[in-house]
């Protein structure tokens, strides 16, 4: 999710036009008191997170593999590509704030940006929740930034051009559910972070 300018934005891994800020980084232990990752411009002040929340200076993130049938290729019967980062369940919420902080810094409005878990909730979902449902759900509908959400509640939300999904959790059939359900939110690009093999077998 969205970092704060201090934090890193180039990884070795992902090729492409990086902007001028934003590419130093910061010792991972003074991190420690880092905001919660997660839309840039919500209303509520992010609680301290733990540290090793992301990768610390020098680490490369996750690695991006093709989704089967090739990479960039529009997914069976809608407009969208799939993507695939590997990650473990325990890492595929870190992978979707990689992806999502990159996606960002090459320009991406962060408002066609939402992010779903088949797992634990996002922690800025959790955050945001803590202030009541109203206010969460009205940042959806506003629009105007990332928005994180579980993904058994795709019915509820809006398409957005971009999905990231993290696989960070729940059964096979919860993520074979959420797959399709994420795909079809996604106008133009879904990235699922996961288990390469499990994702292949359900995809």
């Amino acid at each position: 999710m969205p970092l704060t300018p201090e934090e890193p934005t180039i990884h070795k891994s992902v090729p492409g036009p990086r902007t001028a800020a934003g590419t130093t980084r910061t010792p991972q232990a003074s991190r420690s008191t880092a905001p919660v990752p997660g839309p840039r411009n919500s209303p509520h002040p992010a609680p301290p997170r733990g540290s090793g929340a992301r990768p610390g200076p020098g680490r490369p993130g996750p690695g991006r593999t093709a989704a089967p049938g090739g990479r960039g290729k529009p997914a069976a019967g809608t407009g969208a590509t799939i993507e695939l980062v590997a990650a473990t369940e325990a890492t595929a919420v870190e992978a979707a704030d990689e992806v999502v902080d990159r996606m960002l810094d090459e320009g991406g409005a962060p408002g066609d940006v939402l992010v779903l878990t088949t797992g634990e909730r996002h922690p800025w979902a959790q955050h945001e929740l803590s202030f009541g449902e109203d206010s969460y759900w009205r940042q959806l509908a506003d629009g105007d930034d990332v928005f994180c959400a579980d993904a058994a509640a795709a019915a509820r939300l809006t398409r957005r051009a971009v999905v990231v999904l993290a696989v960070n959790g729940g059964t096979d059939a919860q993520a074979a559910e959420a797959l399709p359900a994420a795909l079809a939110k996604a106008t133009t690009q879904l990235v699922v972070c996961g288990d390469p093999q499990r994702i292949g077998a359900l995809l």
